[in-house]
């Protein structure tokens, strides 16, 4: 039986009612309270106030019956912590994480003081809409090289990798300060601290107003819908009110891959090439393989004798954690066939690792790794990324991206007929929907050259 208690204002006129629902006992036998605050509408009639009040009563009654923690005093702010806590024990990787916590402060910042049962979709609508407008950027001053960084690090003898650790900033950061291209003024003051400079003799500071991207937008509903969906779980909230919220939908963009003879120009500048990055980028154009999978590979994973290979890890790196082991995206493992090509260069690359290893003495590391440093040690999978950037300005040729690889694998089993099933698992996505839904346009074009073969046995008639 609920009890009702009238809360009035200074001059005993009633603003409100407290209404009290007894949830049973606690395990030290003490009674548990659920509580409500109802606001009456100022506008409401005697009778009209009576039968909303026995209403509100009845609603919360039923609540509180079947679960539902309406009474609940946490904030979003406070439960997101949780989740996120909860999320990392449950595995998710560190990465997934890490962004979690890069989102938040701006999640917090629109709606982190309200109590989760206060949440509705117009409170989420508005600050996508907010996120959507120019100058949101929390991190809106964005700093740009204005001395030649590749020459300072020279004269200084210093690496980038000895830089970038040095700074607590990853070695893609670090690449794009040296090449000129903007980074935040935060990692551009970890850089002249670094270096031991002003930051006003190495960096221009500008000031980037542009509102966030539909994709990052929709990276914050996300994340919030996860929050919210846990909420509804554990029935602390009625609904998840980011279900019903409305996100901007992000432009689909066509994966970027080479035609045939761009692969030939690639494949002859290779030539050239040391033969661990000639290799190991033979490996990516084989197998399509994700740039942490194959600065991952193990020896332990590779059949030379049947040019099978077992991908089942992936490296990665962030300033924190240095480089780490991980499963791949899926995490599940996949084997692939490689091409006699590639065989080739492997037992090439094995044999020049052995020869390393008895130059190096003790001063190896013996890790397994196929891609690994001059000492052993695995490769940052940003140094792929850094090799290929210097490749191809070098080759004088394109900007070439280790991930343009995968797509290229990908349209090519497309093109050959293929079936999906199989690409997908060549790839190692989920299921082959991921697969359909990434090369939707390779799908297409492969369909309309069907029907061009298939209609030209009318054009062949008429001919006839």
């Amino acid at each position: 039986m609920a009890s009702i208690e009238a809360r009035k204002n200074k001059a005993g006129e009633i603003t409100s009612y407290r209404i009290v629902v007894s949830g049973g006992f606690d395990y030290t036998g003490k009674r548990i309270k659920h509580t409500k605050l109802w606001t009456p509408d100022k506008k409401m009639t005697a009778r009209q106030l009576d039968k909303a009040l026995s209403r509100a009563v009845a609603d919360f009654e039923r609540e509180i019956e079947q679960g539902f923690q309406t009474d609940n005093r946490q904030t979003f702010a406070q439960y997101a912590e949780y989740v996120i806590a909860l999320k990392e024990r449950s595995g998710i990787k560190p990465r997934t994480i890490d962004r979690y916590r890069e989102l938040l402060p701006r999640i917090n910042q629109a709606i982190g003081h309200l109590k989760l049962a206060e949440i509705r979709p117009q409170h989420l609508n508005s600050f996508y809409a907010n996120l959507g407008e120019q100058g949101i950027r929390a991190d809106g001053s964005k700093a740009v090289a204005k001395v030649d960084m590749a020459a300072l690090l020279k004269k200084r003898r210093l690496s980038k990798a000895a830089v970038s650790r040095k700074a607590g900033i990853s070695a893609a950061t670090m690449t794009n300060a040296t090449r000129g291209d903007q980074i935040t003024q935060e990692k551009a003051e970890a850089i002249a601290a670094a270096l031991e400079m002003k930051l006003a003799d190495l960096f221009e500071l500008r000031q980037d107003t542009r509102p966030l991207s539909d994709k990052t937008i929709l990276e914050h509903h996300r994340l919030i819908s996860t929050i919210l969906n846990q909420a509804e779980r554990e029935m602390l909230v009625q609904y998840n009110a980011a279900a019903k919220a409305m996100p901007p939908k992000t432009k689909k963009k066509n994966p970027t891959y080479y035609q045939p003879e761009e692969m030939d120009v690639i494949l002859d500048a290779l030539e050239t090439a040391p033969l661990k990055w000639k290799t190991l980028t033979y490996f990516l154009i084989d197998t399509g393989c994700r740039r942490g999978e194959a600065a991952g590979l193990k020896w332990e994973s590779i059949d030379i004798d049947s040019g099978i290979v077992t991908i089942e890890r992936a490296l990665l790196y962030d300033a924190q954690r240095g480089i780490y082991e991980g499963t791949t995206k899926t995490g599940k493992n996949r084997t692939v066939h490689i091409a006699a090509e590639t065989i080739a260069l492997l037992k090439r690359l094995r044999v020049k690792q052995m020869s390393d290893r008895l130059a190096s003495g003790d001063l190896w590391n013996d890790t397994g790794y196929v891609f690994t440093r001059d000492n052993g040690l695995p490769l940052n999978p940003d140094s792929i990324t850094d090799w290929l950037n210097k490749f191809s300005r070098d080759k004088g040729l394109p900007h070439i991206h280790p991930h343009a690889f995968r797509h290229t694998a990908a349209s090519m089993m497309i093109s050959e007929g293929v079936d999906l099933v199989t690409t997908a698992h060549e790839l190692g996505h989920a299921n082959a929907s991921t697969t359909a839904t990434i090369y939707a346009h390779q799908i297409e074009e492969a369909q309309a050259k069907a029907t061009e073969a298939r209609a030209s046995v009318f054009s062949r008639r008429k001919q006839a």
